[in-house]
């Protein structure tokens, strides 16, 4: 299949196993062990919501999630929720993160997701 998504099209497709992805470094104050680089597409996006691909090979590093539902395409990792849960992920996980959560990912095979990041409402 190669279906190269078309962000105003009423329905797009593409092949995330192989989609193209563009390089988006993480701060080095935020990597914990290792050397992970992290990838992304954006599939779509609008005033509400991003949509889109994200990829990170083996390594830690701490962030700041966005309020997003994701499912994990290929890879293993685990995710470490600040005063929460240590959870692990593998392919067909699907996963529901607040806006604001404090996690560190570690990556244990190169990990690909497809996400939706809703965006906050002004006001």
């Amino acid at each position: 299949m190669d279906h190269a998504p078309t962000p105003d099209a009423d329905i797009t497709v593409t092949h995330a196993p192989d989609h193209p992805l563009t390089p988006l470094p993480i701060d080095p104050a935020d990597v914990l062990s290792g050397d992970p680089v992290t990838s992304f597409a954006v599939l779509r996006e609008d005033d509400h919501a991003e949509h889109g691909l994200w990829q990170m090979t083996p390594g830690s590093a701490a962030g700041v999630e966005a309020d997003e539902m994701f499912v994990v395409l290929a890879g293993r990792a685990t995710i470490d929720v600040r005063n929460g849960p240590t959870l692990d992920v593998k392919p067909g996980d699907v996963g529901l993160m607040r806006a604001g959560t404090h996690a560190v990912w570690t990556v244990h095979e190169t990990l690909r997701k497809a996400y939706r990041i809703t965006k906050p409402t002004p006001g």
